[in-house]
């Protein structure tokens, strides 16, 4: 399995688990990140990336027909940093609301699936850089040992297509 396969394996299962993210919008007028709550269809290994959110955000008004974004994710424990750029929509299709509701999205919204500030936005991921972290004390060692830690870390990091062209 190529070292490009094992990183995006594994961002796909670290985001899966962890889920928050950094999301913004490319060119956005305050031109922040958000922190965002990533909604995956189960069984699905790939994008796209789904996020709930309100009407009367920012959101609305930043996006346009295929705004760029980029979602900044790092796993809980530290081990997998991404920066994932790609193209951010809205998608108000009723069977993907259906599909990604639960109880913590219905907790934002009174109204529930017909809420009128529900806002489903579609972030289909196109690249994305990937870095294993690996734990510095192994580093240490590894340098002792008379290893280039430089060396070691090419296998770490790789630019990955997350689009399915």
């Amino acid at each position: 399995m190529s070292n490009e396969h094992e990183l995006t394996d594994k961002f796909w299962k670290a985001l899966k688990s962890d889920k928050t993210v950094l999301l913004g919008v490319i060119g956005a007028e305050e031109g922040h990140s958000r922190p965002m709550t990533a909604q995956l269809d189960d069984g699905r290994e790939d994008g796209p990336i789904y996020f709930f959110a309100s009407k009367d955000s920012e959101w609305a008004h930043w996006l346009n027909s295929g705004s760029k974004a980029i979602a900044h994710f790092a796993a809980k424990n530290h081990e997998l940093f991404a920066s994932v750029h790609g193209e951010l929509s809205i998608d108000q299709e009723r069977q993907t609301i259906d599909r990604l509701w639960n109880p913590f999205v219905a907790a934002w919204y009174q109204g529930g699936k017909d809420d009128p500030k529900l806002l489903l936005l579609r972030f289909d991921p196109e690249q994305a850089q990937i870095w294993l972290n690996e734990n510095s004390l192994f580093a240490g060692a590894k340098i002792l040992l008379g290893r280039d830690p430089k060396r070691d870390y090419r296998d770490k990091v790789a630019q990955v297509r997350l689009d399915r062209h």
